[in-house]
Formats: structure tokens, sequence, C-alpha cells
């Protein structure tokens, strides 16, 4: 396992692009899967979860080809995909599970889908139910676990009401709507993501949304392979935000950030805590909205997330509870007992590493209060990041403010997301 020191810095200047975004580019593999002809995806995602999905693709027929950033999907068509004689392996990633079974849930074949350690722990019920509604023949361990089995089944359209926001779930419901007869709704509490409504339009496939519901029409037609461009990813691009911010003199360029409206709810919570950012050179590409995200070191107020909030967050958590150290009033996370389920247990995560470092932290059922300033100067620590990306990324950030070296114990994990990461945070950080 290798280890990353961290050594402090004076500022953060000059330009970094983040990799591809993660839930675009797994949802753009699969429905390139499933399309006729071949799609090129441009600035693919380089993290772990997406290979797993190219991975589970190629495994059920699809013709994949990687160069560098860019993938070539030939698709077999919405009847084409064959049954793997493997289980499929989803790895670390939760989406690909997810979404993967509202696709397999409609095929003529039995699909096994299985994943690493970490993601046998995840609960898979919340996509197994609605999905069974429609008449999908799944098995999951514990009947809430990974390794799933999913047999051969006839699906029908279903009006689905969401218990919680979740846009892994929403996703699976409307991939499996695809191969159901007449038409699939879901309605969400809140907004969620909307990258696979904007995907399933640009490859074809009609979209109808009425407030907080959408639906589409099972058989509705076939969909063609196109040629994409993938947005850099704003769960990436915050750990440089949160970086920049810390320090006064910072003057930072992200390129190419995918802003789409149901994922910037972060970069109003970083406004909201006094953060210097402006989105500039906005443009739209493939429905998606891109542009550029220019910070300046400032102070930083701290402050309360909670309730709706979350949801639009989640990912982004980790880093702020890192940066609460660093801010005027530290910051207080609640309502998000969904980190307890994540790839670790993020707030037991967030709690024991904030503490390593000296900082004062409360930790709760549904999340943590980590104090200010006033409570003192973190200093460097050995951090167990507990295999999760975001923990190893958070934490390295917060490293850059600290008194002394600090080290990310299996710093690979990083790789999950944003494999160059320790690389373009060491290339932007002035000592």
């Amino acid at each position: 396992m290798k280890k990353q020191t961290i050594n402090p810095a004076k500022y953060l200047t000059g330009g970094v692009e983040p990799p591809g975004d993660k839930s675009i580019s797994h949802r753009y593999a699969m429905l390139a899967a499933i399309a006729e002809g071949t799609s090129e995806l441009r600035h693919f995602a380089a993290a772990a979860d997406c290979q797993s999905t190219l991975k589970c693709m190629s495994a059920l027929g699809a013709d994949v080809k990687i160069d560098k950033d860019t993938v070539k999907i030939t698709g077999r068509g919405a009847e084409g995909l064959k049954s793997s004689w493997r289980a499929l392996d989803a790895g670390n990633s939760g989406t690909t599970i997810r979404l993967l079974a509202g696709i397999l849930a409609g095929q003529e074949f039995t699909s096994k889908l299985t994943g690493d350690a970490s993601l046998q722990k995840r609960p898979m019920g919340r996509v197994v139910s609605p999905l069974r509604q429609m008449g999908a023949d799944i098995r999951a361990r514990e009947d809430n676990f990974a390794p799933l089995e999913i047999r051969a089944a006839k699906l029908r359209g279903i009006h689905y009401k969401m218990p919680m926001a979740s846009a892994q779930v929403k996703s699976a419901v409307l991939l499996a709507g695809l191969f159901a007869e007449g038409i699939t709704s879901v309605t969400e509490p809140a907004h969620t993501r909307d990258h696979t409504e904007l995907a399933l339009e640009e490859f074809g496939i009609s979209v109808e949304k009425h407030g907080k519901s959408i639906q589409i029409r099972g058989g509705g037609g076939k969909f063609q392979g196109r040629s994409l461009d993938v947005p850099g990813d704003i769960s990436s691009a915050v750990f440089f935000i949160a970086a920049a911010s810390m320090f006064p003199d910072s003057n930072l360029l992200i390129h190419k950030v995918g802003l789409n409206p149901t994922r910037t709810a972060i970069l109003d919570v970083f406004a909201s805590m006094g953060a210097a950012i402006q989105m500039v050179s906005l443009r739209s590409a493939h429905g998606e909205v891109v542009g550029d995200v220019s910070v300046k070191g400032t102070s930083l107020k701290g402050g309360v997330i909670e309730k709706e909030q979350i949801p639009l967050v989640i990912d982004e958590l980790p880093m702020l509870a890192a940066l609460g150290p660093y801010t005027e009033e530290g910051i207080e996370i609640r309502d998000a007992a969904e980190l307890r389920v994540k790839e670790s247990d993020r707030i037991a995560a967030l709690a024991e590493n904030l503490r390593r470092m000296g900082a004062t932290v409360n930790e709760r059922p549904d999340g943590l209060r980590v104090e200010g300033r006033k409570a003192g100067k973190l200093h460097g620590a050995e951090i167990d990041p507990r295999g999760d990306h975001r923990i190893a990324m958070a934490f390295a950030v917060a490293g850059l403010a600290a008194e002394g070296a600090t080290t990310i114990l299996d710093a690979d994990c990083a790789g999950v997301s944003y494999p160059n990461f320790f690389e373009d945070l060491e290339r932007v950080a002035e000592r």
C-alpha cells in the first residue's frame, strides 16, 4: 500500500483540469453498450469505478476500446446483450452495480453481479425493491446485499414514488423501464442529479419531465451510438476549491468542469461560507453545462449543512468536514446517516482522522460537528482513509494547511475517482 506525504503549502496557484465526471461516464458507457453503432466518449473518467463499468459492458458483449481518455464502444442494440459466463464484478462502484441491475432486470438471461468487500456491505434493497415491483426476479444476500442474482423476467412499467432521494435508484428504475412494457415513471422527494435523463435524451430516448416526476416509455424505438465529451467531475474539483480557499494568496483556475445545476449545490454551500468563486466561460455540451471555475483565497465562515441540502452534496461532505477546522465557525453536518454506508463509514472515518490531526469533533449518528479555528491549529498526522478515496483526498487537502507533514496511508485508493490527484495537487501547491 502506497503512502503519500503531504507537506504544508503557502497557497495554490495555476490551473488544473479534473478527470472526466464519473456519474456521466458510467451512464454514457452503459447506454453506448445497448445502443446501435459505435459511440466515441472523450475525456472519459480514468476512475477505477468507471473501468469496472467498462469491464462489465465488455463482458456483456459490447466491443470496448480504450485509448488514453477516449473510449470507443460498439453497442449491440437494446436486445443484443449476451450472458456473461462469469459474475460481473462492479469492484468498489455502487453506481455500476445499482444501474446495471436496472438494465439486467429486463434481459432474457441470468446474470450475477458482485463487487469488492466494501461494496458487498452496501445496501442494495433500495434498488431491488422497485425492480421487483416491475416484475424483476432478483435474489440478494440477506435480501439486501451483493452478490445479486438476476434471472430472466418480463418487466412492466410502474409509477414509483421514491421514499428517499437517490439518483442511483431513480436511474436503475428508468433504465429498467427501457425494457419494460408500458410507461415507467419515477417521482423524487427532492431533485437529484439528472445525468441519466440527459444521457437518455442524447442517445435518442424520449424523456418526459413533470415537476419531480420523470417518465419514459418501454420499447421506445432504437437508439444510436453518439460522439460525446465528458465534462470534468465537479466532485473532484471540490478538493481544489477547498484547498485554494484555505490560503489568502491562492489564485486557481479549474478548467472544463461539469456545472449541471443538479450538481452545483456544493458551489452554493461554498458561496454561503464566503468562498471567492466565479464560474466563467459557461457553455452547453450534450445537454450538460460546462465551464471554468475561478477560486481565490479567502476566509471561510463555516456553517451548518442539513436537510434537503444533504442529497445534493453527499459526495462532497467529507471535504467540507475536513475543512471545518480552517473555518471561523466550524462545520456541522446533520441528517447525513447515509454517510455511514458509503465506501466506508465516512462519519466515523472523518471523526477519527480529524482527531488524529488535533481537531475537536463531536460525532453523531447522522453527522458530526467540527469546531473551527478557535479550537486550535491542526498538526500533521498519519491518516487512515479506510480504503475510501474521498477521505484520502479530503485529508490530503487538510494536510496542506496543518503544521508539519501529514501521511496518507493507502493513498492509491484515491485512484477510485482521481488517479492523478496527488500529482495535480503537488503541481499547484506553492511552498
